[in-house]
C-alpha cells in the first residue's frame, strides 16, 4: 500500500504508536488468541454498556513529539525566572550536574517501584539509608524516616504523632506564631477533623499548666530568620508530659546546635535545599526524625538493615506491620507515596559534599547574610536584633518601593504584608553581587556601601548556637567527593535495582507504564524548576496556563466540573476528597454525618484516610465474584442513613473487574444522604471509555504517577489531584498564599499546587496522546491484560472475571493451593521471579495468597510473552515439587533468589546451578542478578538499625 503525503506528514512524529507496546500485527494476533475480531469487540465484552462513554472526549488534537516540545517551550517562556530570596522554607539550590544527569534525568532511577521487593532494590535502599543517616545526624535524633511529602504535611504528621503518643487523651497542640505560614495552615487543616485544638502564639507563652497539650511546635530558625533558645521550653514541655517538635533546616544544622541536643523529641523539615530545584513548590523530600521510643508512631516508611539468607547485611523496609494494608483504619497515617527520588538526590548531595563541604556552604551563606546585615545597617535600615543564620527581617518606611526596586532588578523579596517589614533569605546560589543588588533595592537613590569592604568584618553563628558535635562520620560521606568517584558509586547502586529499564514491572493497581523521554524533558528546565512557589503571579504565567489547561483536560476525562491539583500524592488526594465531602455536609447543617462505608477489598489507604478525616469506618462485604455485595451495601447504608457521609469505591474493582451495578451502588448512597468517593488507582482502565462523574461518583482522585505517566521514582514523587462534582467545587483546597473562595478548605499540601514541576509530564502526555490516543491506550491495556490472562489460564486459575469472562486492565492469579500441595507461597514465587529477571506482581492483595498482574498498554507483546513464559515455567517447577521429583525443602523456589556469589560458591543443592540462575533462554542474553539473597524480615525488626552500617559488617556479616 502506498501512503499519501498527508498520511506521512501526520504520522512521521506521532507519539501514540511509540507509547503503545503492541504493533498492529501483534494486536491482530492477540485478538485472535482471545477469539474476538476487534479491540472494540473486546472492550464491549469487558466494559458494561451501562457505563460506556457516548462519543469522544473533547480534548485538543494531539501533537507530535517535536510540536509538543515547542508548545512546552512557549508555556515555559511565560514563566519569569527571578532570583527569589523569599525563603519560607524554599531556597535556591545547586543540583550538582553529576547528580542531575545520573539520577534526576536517569530512568534507571526514576522508573523504579517502591522497594517492597528488597532483594532487587538494594541500591535505592542504600541511598535512602544514606538520607536517613544524614537526617538523623544533622537533627541529633537517632531514628529518621525515608522521607515524607513536604514540610507542612511532615509537621502535621508530627502533630498526629504527639496526639497518638498521648493516646488521644490530650487534645491541645501549640504552634509557635513564627512558624512558616503555609505549615501553620496545613496544621489547621489537619487538626480539626482529628479533634485536636490548635493554639497559635509565642511558644514560650504556651499554657502548659492545664495538662491538655500533647505537643508544642517551634520553627528553628523561625520564619523571620531568628535563632531562638528553646532548651528551657523543652524542659517545661517535658515536665508537662508533652512532646516538643522542631521544624528545622538541614543546612542551618550543619553549624547550629541540633534540635535533639536542646530537647526536641521530633524534628521535621524539607531537604529541598540539598540539591533539589525549587519547582514552584515541589516535589521535595521532607524529613522526620525522632527517638526510638516513638518508632511505632512514625508515619511513612523506614529503611532498616537486616541480613540475607547468607548472613550478609541487606537493606529492607522496616516495621512493615505499619503499612496500611495490614493496619487499615488503625494505620499510623495514610501516607503511601513518599518522595524517594528527591530523598535520593538530597542524600547524594550530602555524599558528594560530605560534612566539611556542607559546613563550607553553610558558613558561606551565613557569611553573606552577615555582610548583608552590616550593609543594611550602614544605609540606615532597622534589622531585628536577634541571632540569625540566612534570613533577615528588615523594617523600612516604604516596603512597596523596596519590593518594586528589587523586582525591577529581577529579585523577589518577602513581603510580610504589614506595611513595614521585608524578609530576605540568602542561599547557596547567592553571591556578593546578590548582596550588592539587594542593598541597592533597599537604598534606592542613596549610596550603597562597598560590599567587598564589609567581608572582612563578617562573623559566624553566635556562640550560644554553635554546633559542637560532629555528624555524618560514616565513610560513605567521605569517599565520593570527586565526580568520578560519585559517578561510579551511583551507577553501582543503580545496578542493584530493577527498574523499567530492565523489564516490565507487572504490579496490579500500580500501573508501571512508559515514562516517555519527551514527557520528562521539561522537568529540569529552569523555567519550571527555578520558580519559587510564592513568587508573584505575573512571574508564573506559564505555570498558570498549564494549570488551567491540565485542570480542564482532567475534568473532561473524568466527567467532573472542577479539579484541584494541590494534593501531592494519591493518599493526599483521598484525604482531600473526603474533606471536601465532609465540608459539604457541614455546610448543610449535617456535621453528624461521619460514617464512611468501605468495601473489604479497598486499598489500605482508604480506611486510614477516612479516620484522618474524623470518620468511622464501616466495612462492606464483597460477594463471591469480588463485587460489592449490593444487599450488604443497602443494609449498611440504610442502617447508618442518619450519619452516612461517604462510600469509598475503586473502579474497576480491586479485583480487576468492571462492576455492572456501579450506578446502582452510587444511587443507594445518594438515596441515604451520602456522597460517593471513587479511588482513581484504576483509572488506566477508564480513560476514554467511561468517566467517574457519569457513573454517579461525586469525587475521584487521580494518580498522575500511574495513569498519567509521572514516574514512580522508586516510591515517589506522586501527584493525586481530585475532580469533584459541581456542588462540591466551592470546597476544594485553598491556600494562604493564593486567592480562594470563602468556602474553600485549608491547604492539604505546603505549596498551592502541590508538586508543580512534575505536572509538565502529565500535561505533555495528554497533549501528545489526544482523545483518540488516550482511548486506544486504555483499550490496549485491557487487551494486554486479557491476553496474558488467557495465556496463563491453563496453568493458573484466574480468580475473578466479568460477566463475559473478561478482566479489566489487571487480573488475579490464584496461588493459594500451592502452600498445601508443594509448600510454596506467593513470597517464594515472587523471589523466584527475580531469577527470571522480573519484579513480582502485587502479592496477597486484595486476596491473600494471590498475585495481581497489570501489564499496562506500553509493554510490547514480546515482554508480555516473556513474563507469561516465566510464570508458566514457575508453575512447572511447582508441579515438579507436587510430583515429588524435587524436594519440598530444597528447590529453586524456596531458595530464591540466587545471587551470583551463591552460584559461584559451594553448591550443595539438589538442583543445578544452571536451573537456579538460568531457568529461561533469554537470561543468557541479559541477566539481572539480585544483589542479596532472601532478606530476613523478622531479624530486621528484632534488631532495628536504620542508619549506615559499619563497613566491616559487609565482610563479617551482621
Amino acid at each position: 500500500m502506498t501512503d499519501s503525503l498527508r498520511d506521512l506528514l501526520d504520522r512521521a512524529d506521532d507519539f501514540v504508536p511509540r507509547h503503545l507496546g503492541p504493533g498492529a500485527d501483534d494486536v491482530r494476533e492477540m485478538l485472535a488468541t482471545l477469539g474476538v475480531d476487534s479491540l472494540d469487540a473486546l472492550v464491549r465484552e469487558a466494559v458494561p454498556d451501562v457505563v460506556r462513554l457516548e462519543g469522544a472526549l473533547d480534548l485538543p488534537p494531539r501533537l507530535g513529539e517535536r510540536a509538543a516540545v515547542e508548545r512546552l517551550r512557549e508555556v515555559a517562556g511565560r514563566n519569569a525566572v527571578y532570583t527569589s530570596l523569599i525563603g519560607m522554607g524554599y531556597y535556591g539550590a545547586v543540583t550538582p550536574p553529576v547528580i542531575q544527569r545520573n539520577i534526576l534525568e536517569n530512568p534507571g532511577w526514576y522508573t523504579q517501584y517502591t522497594p517492597y521487593q528488597a532483594e532487587i532494590a538494594q541500591g535505592r535502599l542504600e541511598a535512602l539509608v544514606n538520607f536517613q543517616t544524614m537526617v538523623a545526624d544533622l537533627t541529633g535524633l537517632p531514628l529518621a524516616g525515608a522521607s515524607l511529602l513536604d514540610e507542612g504535611t511532615a509537621a502535621a504528621e508530627a502533630m498526629a504523632m504527639c496526639f497518638a503518643a498521648a493516646r488521644g487523651k490530650k487534645t491541645g497542640f501549640w504552634v509557635d506564631h513564627q512558624t512558616h505560614p503555609q505549615t501553620l495552615a496545613v496544621l489547621q487543616t489537619r487538626a480539626e477533623p482529628l479533634g485536636i485544638t490548635l493554639h497559635v502564639g509565642k511558644a514560650e507563652r504556651a499554657d502548659l499548666s492545664g495538662g491538655d497539650l500533647c505537643g508544642v511546635l517551634v520553627q528553628y530558625p523561625d520564619t523571620r530568620g531568628r535563632l531562638r533558645d528553646f532548651k528551657g521550653l523543652a524542659d517545661a514541655v517535658h515536665e508537662a508530659g508533652a512532646l516538643l517538635v522542631a521544624a528545622t533546616d538541614l543546612l542551618a544544622l550543619t553549624v547550629c546546635t541540633p534540635p535533639g541536643e536542646w530537647g526536641a523529641d521530633i524534628a521535621v523539615g524539607s531537604s529541598q535545599r540539598f540539591g533539589v530545584p525549587l519547582g514552584a513548590g515541589g516535589p521535595h523530600a521532607a524529613f522526620l526524625s525522632t527517638h526510638e521510643a516513638y518508632k511505632r508512631q512514625m508515619p511513612g516508611r523506614i529503611v532498616g538493615v537486616s541480613k540475607d539468607s547468607h548472613g550478609k547485611p541487606a537493606y529492607r523496609l522496616a516495621l512493615q506491620t505499619r503499612e496500611q494494608h495490614i493496619r487499615r483504619d488503625k494505620a499510623t497515617s495514610n501516607i503511601c507515596t513518599a518522595q524517594v527520588l528527591l530523598a535520593v538526590i538530597a542524600g547524594m548531595y550530602g555524599v558528594y559534599h560530605g560534612p566539611d563541604g556542607l559546613v563550607r556552604i553553610a558558613r558561606r551563606v551565613r557569611g553573606l547574610t552577615d555582610v548583608l546585615a552590616r550593609g543594611l545597617t550602614a544605609i540606615g535600615c532597622a534589622i531585628e536584633d536577634a541571632p540569625f543564620f540566612d534570613t533577615l527581617t528588615v523594617e523600612v518606611d516604604d516596603p512597596a518601593a523596596v519590593l518594586d526596586r528589587a523586582r525591577a532588578d529581577r529579585i523577589n523579596l518577602r513581603d510580610f504584608g504589614d506595611g513595614r517589614q521585608i524578609g530576605v533569605s540568602l542561599d547557596e546560589t547567592s553571591t556578593l553581587e546578590t548582596v550588592r543588588r539587594v542593598l541597592q533595592a533597599f537604598a534606592g537613590h542613596h549610596e550603597v556601601p562597598d560590599v567587598d569592604a564589609l567581608v572582612g568584618d563578617a562573623t559566624g553563628v553566635p556562640s550560644a548556637f554553635i554546633r559542637e558535635t560532629g555528624f555524618m562520620t560514616h565513610p560513605v560521606f567521605h569517599q565520593h567527593h570527586g565526580e568520578h568517584a560519585l559517578l561510579r558509586y551511583m551507577h553501582a547502586l543503580e545496578s542493584r535495582d530493577l527498574s523499567l529499564t530492565t523489564s516490565m514491572i507487572p504490579l496490579g493497581s500500580c500501573t508501571m507504564k512508559l515514562n516517555a523521554t519527551t514527557e520528562m524533558l521539561p522537568v529540569t528546565w529552569p523555567e519550571f524548576g527555578a520558580i519559587h512557589p510564592f513568587a508573584p503571579a505575573d512571574q508564573q504565567q506559564g505555570y498558570a496556563e498549564m494549570y488551567r489547561e491540565l485542570e480542564s483536560w482532567l475534568a473532561e476525562i473524568t466527567g467532573f466540573d472542577a479539579v484541584s491539583l494541590q494534593p501531592n500524592a494519591g493518599s493526599q488526594g483521598e484525604y482531600a476528597g473526603l474533606l471536601v465531602i465532609r465540608a459539604w455536609h457541614k455546610s448543610r447543617g449535617e456535621s453528624a454525618r461521619d460514617v464512611c462505608l468501605i468495601p473489604t477489598s479497598a486499598h489500605g489507604t482508604n480506611p486510614a484516610s477516612a479516620v484522618m478525616c474524623g470518620m468511622r469506618v464501616v466495612p462492606v462485604r464483597c460477594d463471591d465474584r469480588g463485587d460489592i455485595d449490593l444487599a450488604d451495601l443497602k443494609a449498611k447504608a440504610e442502617q447508618h442513613a442518619d450519619r452516612l457521609s461517604a462510600l469509598m469505591i475503586t473502579y474497576p474493582s480491586t479485583h480487576g473487574v468492571f462492576e455492572a451495578h456501579v450506578k446502582e451502588v452510587c444511587a443507594v448512597i445518594h438515596a441515604n444522604g451520602g456522597q460517593v468517593y471513587m479511588d482513581g488507582a484504576n483509572m488506566n482502565a477508564q480513560v476514554g471509555l467511561c468517566r467517574p462523574g457519569d457513573m454517579g461518583a461525586d469525587v475521584c482522585h487521580l494518580n498522575l504517577h500511574k495513569t498519567f505517566c509521572i514516574p514512580h521514582g522508586g516510591g515517589g514523587p506522586g501527584m493525586g489531584p481530585i475532580g469533584v462534582a459541581k456542588h462540591l467545587a466551592p470546597y476544594l483546597p485553598g491556600h494562604p498564599m493564593m486567592e480562594g473562595g470563602d468556602r474553600a478548605l485549608g491547604p492539604v499540601s505546603a505549596a498551592p499546587y502541590g508538586s508543580p514541576s512534575i505536572l509538565p509530564i502529565s500535561y505533555t502526555y495528554i497533549m501528545m496522546m489526544g482523545a483518540d490516543g488516550l482511548k486506544r491506550a486504555t483499550e490496549t491495556a485491557i487487551l494486554n491484560a486479557n491476553y496474558m490472562a488467557k495465556r496463563l489460564s491453563g496453568h493458573y486459575d484466574i480468580l475473578y472475571t466479568g460477566a463475559n469472562g473478561r478482566v479489566a486492565h489487571e487480573f488475579i492469579l490464584d496461588c493459594r493451593g500451592f502452600k498445601q500441595s508443594a509448600g510454596i507461597t506467593v513470597d517464594d514465587m515472587a523471589k523466584r521471579l527475580m531469577d527470571y529477571g522480573f519484579h513480582a506482581p502485587t502479592m496477597s492483595w486484595p486476596v491473600s495468597g494471590t498475585l495481581m498482574v497489570e501489564p499496562t498498554e506500553s509493554e510490547p507483546r514480546e515482554e508480555l510473552d516473556r513474563f507469561c513464559e516465566a510464570m508458566i515455567s514457575i508453575r512447572e517447577e511447582i508441579a515438579a515439587i507436587e510430583r515429588g521429583d524435587v524436594s519440598r525443602d530444597d528447590n529453586p523456589l524456596v531458595n530464591a533468589p540466587h545471587t551470583a556469589q551463591a552460584i559461584a560458591g559451594e553448591w550443595g543443592h539438589g538442583y543445578s546451578r544452571e536451573e537456579a540462575a538460568y531457568p529461561a533462554g533469554w537470561l543468557r542474553v541479559h541477566k539481572f542478578w539480585p544483589a542479596v539473597g532472601r532478606v530476613d524480615n523478622a531479624y530486621g525488626d528484632r534488631n532495628l538499625m536504620c542508619t549506615c552500617v559499619p563497613m566491616e559488617a559487609f565482610e563479617e556479616g551482621v
